[in-house]
């Protein structure tokens, strides 16, 4: 089970680095998804429940950004979805 999780939460970070790299993409909106990846990926020990909300949080947050390309808009809600996934295991 474990080795799905890290399977789910690795194709997650994936997605996140391709935004991140995106220069389309505002500044401070990568920066967001950096902020986002680390909460997800941080070694504390909350469950991953409390990460992926923390990170859809933030996800929600910037896909209102007036500025977001529509390609990262989908992209943003394609993560929120996985991410939502996340907190049903």
């Amino acid at each position: 089970m474990a080795s799905n999780l890290d399977k789910k939460i690795k194709e997650i970070v994936e997605m996140l680095d391709l935004l991140i790299q995106d220069t389309t993409i505002p500044k401070n909106v990568r920066k967001a998804i950096e902020k986002a990846k680390t909460n997800l990926l941080s070694q504390n020990n909350q469950d991953i429940a409390v990460k992926a909300t923390s990170a859809i949080y933030i996800m929600d947050e910037i896909s209102a950004d007036t500025n977001l390309p529509i390609h990262a808009r989908t992209h943003i809600w394609k993560i929120m979805s996985a991410l939502e996934s996340l907190k049903q295991k």
